[in-house]
């Protein structure tokens, strides 16, 4: 079973994103800010990372810089609320960008692209 840790500070994020990933078949784990990610990254080894970028503490684009240096091969997808991100040169050393919404079909079928590889 594929392992993604889910980092977003929105508890209802986790409550739906988990449901449909797992639905999906996939073992989801969280993480509500950037520093927890980074300890879980070590414990979990997961296989793709869903990275929020507007996050209390260490935002997701410093997350996303420290995820890569540690292991570049792990696929992160940022998924945040705030398209203006995507312009943000940071960013593109993502996989993947999403913008947020209530249809997680976008973001299933990215999930799924990136675990297939």
């Amino acid at each position: 079973m594929k392992k993604i840790l889910l980092v977003d500070d929105e508890e209802s994020i986790h409550l739906l994103y988990r449901d449909e990933l797992e639905e999906e078949g996939y073992e989801v784990h969280s993480a509500l800010n950037g520093e927890e990610a980074l300890e879980k990254l070590g414990i979990l080894s997961p296989d793709l990372i869903i990275l929020d970028i507007n996050m209390p503490g260490m935002n997701g684009i410093e997350a996303l810089r420290r995820i890569k240096e540690i292991n570049s091969e792990i696929p992160v997808i940022l998924c945040s609320a705030y398209q203006e991100f995507k312009q943000d040169l940071a960013s593109w050393a993502s996989d993947e960008y999403i913008v947020k919404s209530s249809n997680l079909d976008e973001l299933k079928a990215a999930v799924k692209k990136h675990l297939a590889k």
